[in-house]
């Protein structure tokens, strides 16, 4: 009697390899975690950072392994404009029609080839074709070899679209963006300055922290952490942030758990300046999560001040109650609340001193930060985020007690997430006005212009592109 032979097992998508019939190498745990993202993000729509958080959380990798898949995530997101141009040059047909798990293995392995320097070419290939495999793709490891063979021999000959020449070529290949993003910004800004915003879009964005008033200032921290952080200095705007350079991970310090700081980028720290409460105060916080702004606000109006924390999501509103625990605040409420509907017995008698809109936006100003975005953002959302953004405004301006202060806030550049919701508000609220630039708090006036917006840019200040609007309740 003779014994079937067992069938073959296949490699499920996405997990290694539990054998090696043919004597393949496996491919390093860091790489694999990384395609796995990175096929999420592209096939699910996922967010790189939660799932980077998520999976960095569960793996046994040692801290430069996780910091090596974050650079090649980000990296591999950040750059997918121009490594697609580069990958047509060599593939026999268009890359959106090689299976997607292919595809992304080939951005992976082009990211490593053409901007990472301190890894060879040809590891850059074997460890590719070795991922294709475990992912489950084995057919077409010949495909990838090939293609990034080619790629790592060819790539510095390929001429890279010019501004001069192309400029919608230029932004969307050389500087990455994507085709609707490249052609608003040109026709927005012109072909000097997108391309300024478009090249600032991709660079390694700062490290930059809040200080907790109550637990010291700026100097002081400054100094805790220059040994990890040698580069650290003050922010030259906001009035308690600290950059700390471009490299590290500040939230697994001590004093970082003890509440010393909050990691926020400084145009975020610069709403609540332009807010500026003031101790003792009633405000409101209609967007709250993930909390850097709810709880900015709460360290400026100190104990005898209550901040309304609301968020339409539980899980995010979470994490504005731990941001709280942390930093040791008091008087922070949170309500789940969808703020597109009445507050209802949430508003307090006579209103709140200040109320904040940070509203949900396209998130265009803030790339660097979050490079996926450039790839899940449609062109459609801007127009209707704006309604949206127009429907939160109406509400909380019902909350704003007399003489009280409604701050609008986006981290994108593009006009009707901005200047076109506020001139939308003002027609239908003709009780509120635009606070005069002259009138601003001195932390912010340098970066409000003549119409009364602050703007913040990447390319002109080194944060994240920003816009703020302080409006002023009449009576």
């Amino acid at each position: 009697m003779t014994s079937k032979p067992a069938p073959r097992r296949r490699p499920r998508r996405g997990r290694p390899a539990r054998e090696n019939p043919r004597g393949h190498h496996a491919p390093t745990r860091a790489r694999l975690v990384a395609l796995r993202i990175l096929e999420r993000v592209q096939r699910a729509g996922a967010y790189a950072d939660v799932l980077l958080h998520s999976q960095l959380a569960r793996s046994e990798l040692s801290v430069a392994d996780r910091a090596f898949v974050t650079e090649l995530v980000y990296g591999t997101l950040r750059w997918r404009g121009r490594l697609d141009f580069l990958l047509g040059r060599f593939l026999d047909r268009p890359l959106e029609r090689v299976e997607g798990v292919v595809a992304t293995a080939l951005r992976l392995g082009a990211y490593q080839i053409v901007f990472h320097e301190r890894v060879p070419n040809s590891a850059a290939v074997d460890e590719t074709v070795a991922c294709t495999r475990a992912a489950g793709a084995e057919r077409a490891t010949g495909l990838v070899n090939a293609v990034l063979r080619k790629l790592a021999a060819k790539h510095g000959d390929e001429a890279l679209p010019a501004l001069e020449n192309d400029p919608l070529g230029h932004l969307m290949h050389t500087q990455s963006l994507p085709r609707w993003v490249a052609a608003r910004w040109l026709e927005q800004f012109g072909p000097e300055e997108a391309a300024a915003l478009a090249a600032a879009s991709t660079e390694l964005p700062p490290l930059t922290v809040r200080v907790n008033p109550h637990q010291g200032d700026a100097a002081e921290l400054i100094e805790e952490l220059r040994d990890p952080f040698p580069d650290a200095r003050p922010c030259h705007f906001a009035r308690y942030g600290v950059v700390l350079g471009r490299r590290g991970n500040a939230s697994s310090l001590p004093s970082f758990l003890a509440g010393r700081f909050t990691v926020q980028d400084e145009a975020s720290q610069l709403v609540v300046g332009l807010l500026d409460p003031q101790p003792g105060e009633q405000v409101l916080d209609t967007c709250a999560a993930p909390g850097g702004k709810a709880t900015a606000i709460a360290e400026r109006v100190g104990k005898s001040g209550r901040v309304l924390a609301l968020d339409r999501h539980p899980r995010r509103l979470d994490l504005v109650r731990r941001a709280a625990r942390r930093l040791q605040l008091g008087r922070l409420e949170f309500v789940q609340h969808d703020a597109t509907r009445e507050l209802g017995e949430l508003k307090p008698e006579g209103g709140f001193a200040r109320v904040l809109v940070d509203a949900p936006c396209s998130g265009l100003g803030t790339l660097r930060r979050n490079p996926d975005a450039r790839w899940r953002v449609r062109s459609g959302d801007p127009a209707r985020l704006a309604d949206v953004q127009l429907a939160l405004l109406r509400q909380a301006a019902r909350a704003v007690g007399p003489e009280g202060a409604l701050v609008y806030s986006t981290c994108t550049v593009l006009p009707e997430e901005n200047e076109g919701v506020i001139e939308a508000f003002l027609r239908e609220a003709t009780e509120f006005a635009i606070a005069p630039s002259l009138a601003a708090p001195d932390e912010v006036r340098a970066l409000v212009d003549s119409d009364g917006f602050l703007r913040c840019w990447p390319h002109r200040h080194d944060t994240d592109g920003f816009f703020a609007v302080r409006l002023e309740r009449r009576g």
